[in-house]
């Protein structure tokens, strides 16, 4: 099934995202990091279920994959769709998403991707979708190796790796430590790259961040990311949802990626930063890249909340079309 655009959904939706995507980050990672178990790991059967159902939902909104596959690494099953596209681009695309969402929450993007050229996206190992994580994640270097290992094991020579939120960070931190299959970055908001994750935002959402606390924590979390907009149900929200809810998640918080570092990076970067953010101060996060990425290209959405990918489709496809035309062309 062909998917379609969705730049017209409403203003209150398109942050109900963000404010899903946020809260599912910290609950994630400042909550469920300490767990005792040793893996990622459904809460139940049932919770297993009822998840897929909201993630086949949400997927019926992509574009048919040309080729599903799921690659064995050192840590697990992950996950990877491949869409065909229509475009020049030589390298093709990675997309990654942000926590608990899966691939399924850059269904607004394929389309004027596709347009670039071709297009992989995939479920991150160690949270909600249909990769499976069988070795436990212990440092920023286990979260660069699976990532390298899919990366190798398909055809392709290099990738330009697109990143929405914690999918930016991954990128990134891959990059660092294995940056031979990166042809470039683009960067969506990223989590812990810029900037750190502000205490507020932090505090506002612990209450929602135990999934046997009601729905209405989170969708008042939700609602406070969105400016007090009420909350609507859709497949990618139910989605993201029911990853809180019935996955828990068992890995080290992402550190936070110091601007030396940012520094050292091999590979070009295109960073689309979230002028409405509550992921960091987007202020700060702007200064920080423009000054730790002396080659990199900074641009800021001024009225974008963190869920800019659904709000901006056609915008980060044109300003990745043509970074990435540039990067080809040298």
């Amino acid at each position: 099934m062909t998917a379609l655009r969705r730049t017209d959904r409403p203003l209150r939706l398109r942050l109900l995202l963000a404010g899903l995507l946020a809260c599912a980050l910290i609950a994630g990672y400042l909550v469920g990091a300490g767990r005792a178990a040793p893996i990622g790991h459904w809460r139940s059967d049932e919770g297993r279920t009822a998840y897929l159902e909201a993630y086949e939902a949400a997927f019926a909104e992509m574009p048919d994959p040309s080729e599903v596959r799921d690659i064995r690494t050192g840590f697990g099953i992950v996950r990877v769709y491949r869409f065909e596209g229509a475009g020049p681009a030589r390298h093709p695309l990675m997309v990654l998403p942000g926590t608990a969402s899966g691939a399924p929450v850059m269904a607004d993007n394929l389309p004027s991707l596709l347009e670039i050229g071709d297009v992989y996206a995939m479920d991150l190992l160690g949270e909600p979708g249909r990769s499976v994580q069988e070795r436990p994640l212990t440092s920023d270097a286990d979260k660069a190796a699976w990532l390298a290992q899919v990366l190798a094991a398909l055809p392709e020579e290099q990738f330009h790796l697109l990143g929405l939120s914690i999918g930016g960070w991954t990128v990134t931190n891959l990059a660092l430590h294995h940056p031979e299959r990166a042809a470039s970055l683009i960067l969506l908001d990223p989590v812990q790259t810029f900037d750190d994750i502000p205490a507020g935002t932090a505090l506002r959402s612990i209450p929602a961040a135990f999934p046997w606390m009601p729905r209405s924590w989170r969708d008042s979390f939700s609602s406070y990311t969105a400016g007090g907009a009420p909350v609507e149900d859709v497949p990618v929200a139910r989605m993201i949802e029911a990853g809180m809810k019935n996955y828990r998640m068992v890995q080290p918080a992402p550190t936070r990626i110091a601007p030396e570092q940012i520094g050292t990076l091999q590979v070009p970067v295109l960073a689309i930063l979230a002028g409405q953010s509550v992921m960091h101060d987007p202020p700060t996060a702007e200064r920080t890249a423009r000054a730790s990425l002396a080659e990199g290209r900074i641009e800021v959405l001024p009225e974008a909340s963190h869920a800019l990918n659904g709000e901006h489709p056609d915008e980060i496809a044109a300003l990745t079309g043509e970074f990435l035309a540039e990067v080809e062309e040298r």
